[in-house]
């Protein structure tokens, strides 16, 4: 059984599909019946457990998580007393160890074995280490795979990095509601391809890419994955040792709640990463920093992929985000992100789709991610509205609003809230407005 098809197992033993009338918007007629499901909701706690101002609806958890009570206490101990008292000892009391003791608490929530995962850098800095690492490990193919939906920092890198060595990319283009699918990807793999990168949760429409078939395919081409996790940890179950993936890179600061800034996370499997060389040598990724010699040694192990001085705040706020996530466990995460996504979908066809509202994320539950992306042609003017009535949502061109569902701390009657402001908003607009044209409303 692969990765995939054991987290499919797991959602279906916790009860994924157990309230049917909830996932298929029957029974939610009003606001009253979403405060029911709250009262019911087994994470409903949880939201107590984070910093929010009662008078907003906060739907972009999948951008920026809230800050956890949790992380604030831990913030103020460092501040006091790690640093304020122990000073510079607080290296030899724990903090060279976070980059390690931090990335194991998050390979836990990825399916991901101790020893594999390190927390460093940006997303950005962090891809580029690995898919230089994993070209140098094919240097005889000159093609790299991505799409052209790919999130943009993605994208960048991987054209910067092309420039560089002379390689060509392959640009694939997918349905934009959905994102990649194992069938194109195969198509396009040769024995020229060095190196496939996707995101497995689409940034924009929230799809979720089948990550066993999709790596399965690229090792079958002779070629490395590389996944980028921004939009799927914290948020879904991943299996990256099980379905055998190679590399992997994401942030923290959206369903881990590390906060703006917070440090990256690299993966890397066991038996690949003895061959890895990534190319920023900095003094804590050599063998034995303190020693000081000349001359670069790379460590043996998953350290090997640090370069510079870590940063202490970000590493303990990531560390309470991810344990907050642990506790509430991801499948019971998913399982509430799932019924969360399907309540969005339905009110939008029922309360929104008269307004010329569309629903631009895959309507199967199962390949979606926790936000749910709709689509209106004065999408950028909305968004700005609902920010201003206190419905705090993003938009990405040319025209969806994203509702994000960060499951630990959104409810139900949000997602009811949210949509009925989003309708307020729709039926006052005045008539012959150039709706094509983006007018403002």
């Amino acid at each position: 059984m692969s990765g995939r098809e054991e987290a499919v197992a797991r959602e279906r033993a916790s009860g994924v599909h157990a309230r049917e009338d909830v996932r298929r918007g029957r029974g939610v007629s009003g606001r009253e019946e979403a405060a029911a499901l709250d009262a019911g909701d087994p994470l409903g706690e949880f939201r107590a457990r984070f910093s929010l101002p009662e008078d907003i609806v906060y739907l972009d958890g999948n951008s920026l998580g809230p800050v956890p009570l949790a992380t604030q206490e831990r913030l103020r101990g460092l501040v006091e007393h790690e640093w304020g008292e122990r000073l510079i000892r607080g290296w030899d009391e724990g903090w060279l160890d976070l980059p390690t003791t931090v990335g194991d608490r998050l390979g836990s929530l990825m399916g991901a074995g101790p020893g594999q995962v390190i927390v460093a850098d940006s997303t950005s800095v962090c891809l580029y280490k690995l898919a230089c690492a994993a070209l140098d490990l094919r240097p005889d193919r000159p093609e790299i795979l991505t799409d052209v939906d790919n999130f943009p920092t993605d994208r960048y890198v991987l054209e910067g990095i092309a420039r560089q060595r002379g390689l060509e990319i392959v640009w694939l283009q997918f349905d934009p509601r959905l994102g990649p699918v194992a069938e194109q990807v195969e198509g396009a793999l040769s024995e020229r391809t060095a190196l496939v990168s996707f995101s497995h949760v689409s940034y924009r429409s929230a799809f979720m890419a089948d990550m066993a078939a999709i790596t399965g395919l690229a090792h079958d081409a002779g070629a490395l994955m590389l996944w980028d996790l921004s939009h799927s940890i914290g948020s879904v179950p991943v299996a990256l040792d099980a379905d055998g993936c190679d590399l992997a890179v994401g942030c923290t600061y959206k369903y881990v709640n590390g906060g703006p800034g917070a440090p990256a996370f690299m993966y890397a499997r066991g038996d690949l990463l003895p061959e890895i060389r990534q190319p920023i040598w900095g003094w804590l990724g050599r063998r034995e920093p303190f020693q000081m010699a000349p001359g670069y040694e790379s460590a043996t192990d998953i350290r090997r992929l640090l370069s510079g001085t870590p940063s202490v705040p970000g590493l303990v706020a990531v560390d309470e985000g991810a344990a907050l996530v642990a506790e509430a466990g991801i499948d019971r995460i998913r399982t509430k992100g799932m019924a969360l996504t399907d309540l969005a979908v339905a009110l939008v066809d029922e309360r929104l789709a008269e307004f010329g509202v569309s629903v631009a994320s895959p309507r199967d539950a199962r390949r979606r991610g926790a936000h749910v992306a709709i689509a209106h042609p004065d999408g950028q003017a909305l968004c700005r509205q609902l920010i201003e009535r206190g419905v705090i949502v993003d938009f990405r061109g040319p025209d969806v609003i994203r509702l994000g569902l960060s499951p630990l701390m959104t409810r139900f009657v949000d997602v009811w809230d949210a949509v009925e402001v989003l309708r307020e908003l729709l039926a006052s607009r005045e008539p012959g407005l150039d709706r094509a044209a983006g007018a403002e409303v």
